[in-house]
């Protein structure tokens, strides 16, 4: 248990180590904020902070910095989180007053003003396609061996993608195979449509019947070439301008993470099961690449149908108080849009 001048001495170490990024002793503290404590006291409770893990000292003499137990502390006990003003909410919304938007804009425009407002990394977890639940199908033919394939997802999503199909198939083909197929799969998620394609085509009906046997074929090829995860990011230097990461080990590291994607798109899934925001700090993410990191993230979509993640990264010394209410309002923004 921390004592209320414990509390309060973390608090303003946390609020003045986010800003200067630098070491705070106890003669400042004692100078800046009138506690009525000699700089021996406070140093006494910096002490004891740093005994139950919440503060270390860099180097001998120096003054304190919060742990990541600080930080988190921090967050759950002592923040106060600000609203974000009319203009930034503003600034938010009208990315998406456009008539007509593409997914995958809303995608990159998102993750653009994430970073913008925060000053540190934006990502947006496209939808998965894979896991949300298929309405319908559509197969247009475009000229010989083309067809275009139009998914509606029963959130509302429409995505659409050109595959070549080696075998000849006319318009009329296709308007029979696209109602044989929404017959056949509506309500199940992509993964599960791909299954049931799978055991249809294990049947023995399918070999005696040309069309059926086609109409599996085309959409099982369909599904074999949908990509699992998209993420986006913007904002990549803005984490690297940060003095945390001068030291070129740290920075080349999170380079890799922001490169090969994998482990974000593994950390924004995390989130998706749970509800509100979720804030990974440090050593919490449990990947060593973006030690000295925090993700402030939160899922989007409907209350029935999770549809993605977004965040921001950030050093662990991010304004959280500033970063937690960009992160909700933009997650309710682009749920609503979508």
């Amino acid at each position: 248990m921390l004592t209320e001048r414990n509390k309060r001495i973390l608090q303003i170490i946390v609020e003045q180590y986010t800003v200067a990024a630098e070491p705070v002793g106890s003669k400042r503290i004692a100078k800046k904020y009138g506690l009525n404590l000699s700089p021996a006291t406070i140093r006494s409770a910096m002490a004891d902070l740093e005994d139950m893990g919440y503060l270390t000292q860099p180097y001998t003499s120096a003054g304190r910095i919060p742990t990541d137990k600080g930080f988190r502390f921090y967050v759950d006990s002592l923040l106060e989180v600000r609203g974000l003003s009319y203009a930034e909410k503003e600034r938010i919304e009208t990315q998406y007053q456009q008539e007509q938007l593409d997914i995958n804009e809303v995608m990159k425009d998102t993750s653009r003003i994430l970073s913008l407002l925060s000053q540190y990394t934006g990502l947006v977890l496209a939808p998965k396609f894979t896991t949300t639940v298929f309405k319908r199908i559509h197969f247009i033919k475009l000229k010989e061996y083309l067809i275009l394939v139009i998914f509606v997802s029963k959130s509302g999503i429409v995505q659409n993608k050109v595959i070549e199909f080696q075998e000849r198939v006319t318009q009329e083909e296709l308007d029979k195979i696209t109602k044989y197929i929404n017959e056949l799969l509506t309500d199940l998620t992509l993964r599960e449509l791909k299954e049931k394609i799978v055991q249809e085509m294990k049947k023995e009906k399918v070999l005696y019947d040309r069309l059926l046997s086609k109409a599996l074929r085309l959409s099982k090829q369909v599904l074999d070439s949908e990509k699992e995860s998209e993420i986006y990011i913007e904002g990549r230097t803005n984490i690297l301008e940060q003095p945390e990461f001068a030291d070129w080990e740290k920075m080349k590291a999170v380079l890799k993470a922001f490169e090969e994607k994998s482990l974000l798109i593994k950390l924004l899934d995390k989130t998706m099961a749970r509800e509100g925001i979720q804030v990974f700090i440090g050593s919490e993410s449990e990947f060593e690449e973006i030690q000295g990191c925090s993700l402030v993230a939160s899922s989007y979509g409907s209350e029935s149908y999770g549809l993605g993640t977004l965040g921001i990264i950030g050093p662990t010394r991010m304004d959280y108080s500033r970063v937690i209410p960009l992160v909700s309002y933009t997650a309710k923004s682009i749920s609503q849009v979508l």
